[in-house]
């Protein structure tokens, strides 16, 4: 018996990384997954390969029921499929992790139109498409009266919170998952639903693609100490949050990294001052610098000088 046992839970992207080190960890705390995954490379291209099958595999070799699908999330039909394919295979759904995405770096000056639009397709209608789906199905059932307590979590990011210099698609992305998990739980906590959302710093292929800066960080201890890349250390909190233990939180953001789990807070108002009229444009002069000095500094873009 694990905190999920008999729950119903798709992971997208769960094919490799930590999309897949989360469809292991839901299996073993008891829960049946549905494993979707592509197969394509780190930049969303076809590859040939079939990770999906072998995540299921995996989980059937302990003892686990999984399923696989290989479903293009970004597209209405292949999401609507994904959630009907879990109600079909397991009678129900319970849990929507949505973690897949894919990278086309490049500074905003030199990024193509295709650049900008494949990586927030995939990544920001990636994760709307699946959950305004899975938030149907559950809105359905709490009406007749079969309400689940149905749980979504999102996968953001670092540059999404914050920037990361050479991925204004991808931060851009990022960051509007962060609101769209924020705007979730305001419009489906009447249904029973709560979103979250997480971000992971581990040990990807998108990670260690970055230059061989970023995989020299990356890479695991040579003196077997504990390795805080690892993509599981990222699975306990979702696994967690996937569970019906969570019900009291909700639209809320964390950062995980190895041990450590953070809570992020979004924008908040800081200082401020009100005329009570209008302001002429040279009066603002003064004013602008005061409030910026009496409000938090803002947190380093990624990669900034």
């Amino acid at each position: 018996m694990g905190i999920c046992d008999g729950r119903v839970v798709i992971v997208t992207g769960a094919g490799r990384g930590i999309g897949r080190e989360h469809a292991l960890a839901f299996a073993a705390e008891g829960a049946k997954v549905v494993v979707n995954d592509l197969g394509a490379g780190i930049d969303g291209q076809d590859v040939g390969e079939h990770p999906a099958e072998q995540v299921v595999a995996e989980i059937e070799a302990a003892g686990g029921e999984a399923v696989i699908n290989g479903n293009d999330i970004s597209s209405w039909d292949g999401a609507a499929e994904l959630v009907q394919q879990a109600v079909d295979t397991y009678g129900g759904l319970d849990v929507l992790v949505n973690n897949a995405g894919f990278l086309r770096d490049k500074m905003l000056v030199g990024m193509s139109e295709e650049e900008w639009d494949k990586v927030t397709t995939v990544h920001l209608k990636g994760h709307y498409a699946p959950l305004r789906h899975a938030a149907a199905y559950w809105r359905a059932e709490s009406k007749a009266g079969r309400p689940r307590a149905a749980r979504v979590i999102n996968t953001s990011s670092g540059a999404g919170l914050f920037g990361s210099v050479g991925q204004g698609n991808y931060a851009t992305a990022k960051a509007g998952i962060a609101l769209l998990t924020i705007q979730t739980a305001a419009e489906m906590k009447g249904y029973g639903i709560t979103a979250n959302a997480i971000a992971p710093a581990a040990r990807t292929r998108m990670t260690t693609s970055a230059g061989e800066g970023m995989a020299s960080q990356m890479a695991p201890p040579e003196d077997g100490s504990f390795d805080a890349m690892d993509p599981a250390n990222v699975s306990p909190l979702v696994v967690w949050l996937g569970s019906e233990a969570s019900g009291d939180v909700t639209g809320r953001v964390f950062e995980v990294e190895g041990g450590k789990v953070t809570v992020c807070d979004g924008w908040q108002r800081a200082a401020s001052e009100d005329k009570g009229a209008k302001w002429d444009p040279a009066e603002l002069g003064s004013v602008v610098p005061r409030l910026l000095a009496d409000s938090p500094e803002p947190v380093p873009v990624y990669g900034a000088r």
